[in-house]
């Protein structure tokens, strides 16, 4: 059975206190909204809905940088859930299959979580996501008759004896779409809010003779967030289940309370984690590979049994072959690191292509910008560049060639050469002396030298 995700992230999120739309606030370094699409990829959709509101420029070109295939949907007034869905109609006119409806400020739901409600479908018209809340406070209670849901009841609408209940909704379904919006059609907004509630399907659908029924997860998968102290809450959870699923994968993390993950960090078995290492957006670190402390990474591959840093920098486009080194204080940046290479200490190297075996000294400098644009360097494998060496791009270095130190290189260096390219050193006997002896002499008058 075809499979379609429905994101609601219409919501301005006025608790915020932000200007940015709600969902597009960070956990693991990626948009709220993001992680319910990871946790959707589980049951494999065709097609996915981001429904905007408040924002919905900024939210649509957030989602579009995930996928250009993510279709958009506007919801100009927030009129309540259903509301929301219903504006999802047209991208899924022509859509057979299921259809889950997830939301954008809900990061925690599981992939495992979605496989079991489409199991359930396979018995039952409509399944709900429930948990059985430690508090019930003010959420929506699931009233139950064996297996089958009965209805849903908003706490504002709730009896004294509902409201004794304590299996609640998180408010993710998962039902037919054609269905679900033959539903919608008939939800009405008489109720405390005036909004149309998309929770009332489920006694619509009981009414038709169809059946619905509840799939339950532990709460803290339907924790979501609407306030700052909500936000950090829900990073230091994110941030503790990525460091279990590390350690428990194999990775080593010498400290695993200082090391911080995005969304989609990828570390491969037997990596080795020293303390103090972030790691951004869209990182993959092979199997063996070392990252030394202080280090942040960013849109980067490093192979195996490379390392990196201490106080090292990958930016996006960094991508090291295995075996791999890159010293401290060393940023790269666009770069292609060739296997068994060093860039050893202080050095940038950006927008460039460095062979196998080759050797970068400390201080080396690929000067890639023109104040317009950027150029590329070339350095061939098994070169040697000299402390200190500027490389003004665009320039090749060819196999096996050398740089003395503090050489500026401006011209292509062939296979094999030795390029010096710095002033001649001139030596001026004893003038230091008689410079000291002048500047002091200067100083004890109280007067600067002429």
């Amino acid at each position: 059975m075809a499979t379609a995700l429905i994101i609601l992230a219409a919501g301005q999120g006025t608790r915020m206190n932000s200007d940015l739309p709600k969902v597009l606030h960070r956990i693991g370094a990626a948009p709220l909204f993001a992680h319910a699409l990871a946790a959707g990829q589980a049951v494999d959709p065709e097609r996915r809905v981001v429904v905007v509101g408040h924002g919905g420029a900024d939210v649509a070109t957030a989602a579009r940088k995930i996928d250009e295939d993510i279709v958009i949907a506007e919801q100009s007034e927030q009129l309540g859930t259903a509301h929301a869905v219903a504006q999802a109609r047209a991208a899924l006119a022509d859509f057979e299959g299921d259809v889950f409806v997830l939301y954008g400020d809900t990061p925690f739901v599981q992939g495992e979580t979605l496989e079991r409600m489409l199991e359930a479908r396979k018995s039952h018209d409509v399944v709900i996501l429930g948990f059985e809340a430690a508090d019930a406070g003010r959420y929506g209670r699931l009233v139950m008759a064996g297996d089958k849901l009965e209805r849903i009841v908003e706490f504002k609408d709730a009896t004294e004896d509902e409201r004794a209940i304590s299996l609640c909704n998180s408010g993710v379904i998962c039902a037919d779409a054609q269905r679900l919006f033959s539903l919608i059609d008939a939800v009405g907004n008489d109720n405390a809010s005036g909004e149309f509630y998309l929770t009332d399907i489920v006694g619509l659908a009981t009414a038709r003779g169809l059946s619905a029924t509840a799939v339950t997860c532990p709460e803290a998968e339907t924790l979501g967030v609407n306030t700052r102290a909500e936000l950090a809450r829900a990073e230091a959870l994110f941030q503790a289940t990525k460091r279990a699923q590390a350690l428990e994968d194999g990775v080593t993390l010498v400290a695993p309370e200082t090391v911080y993950f995005a969304l989609d960090t990828y570390l491969g078995r037997d990596a080795y984690i020293e303390p103090n290492v972030v790691f951004g957006p869209d990182v993959t670190v092979e199997s063996g590979a070392t990252i030394r402390a202080f280090s942040h990474l960013e849109g980067c591959h490093v192979g195996a049994r490379a390392t990196v840093g201490p106080f090292a920098r990958l930016r996006p486009g960094a991508e090291l072959a295995n075996d791999a080194h890159i010293g401290n204080f060393v940023e790269i940046k666009n770069a292609l690191i060739g296997e068994g290479t060093k860039v050893n200490h202080l050095s940038y190297v950006g927008d460039a292509d460095i062979g196998d075996g080759t050797n970068v000294g400390a201080g080396t400098i690929t000067c890639n910008y023109d104040g317009v644009f950027k150029h590329r360097t070339t350095i061939g494998r098994n070169a040697f560049i000299g402390s200190n060496t500027l490389l003004v791009a665009p320039v090749t270095v060819g196999h096996e060639a050398m740089t003395a130190t503090g050489t500026v290189v401006t011209k292509d260096v062939e296979n094999g050469a030795l390029a010096i390219g710095r002033a001649k050193q001139e030596n001026k006997p004893m003038l230091a002396v008689r410079l000291f002896d002048k500047l002091k002499a200067a100083k004890a008058a109280g007067r600067k030298p002429s």
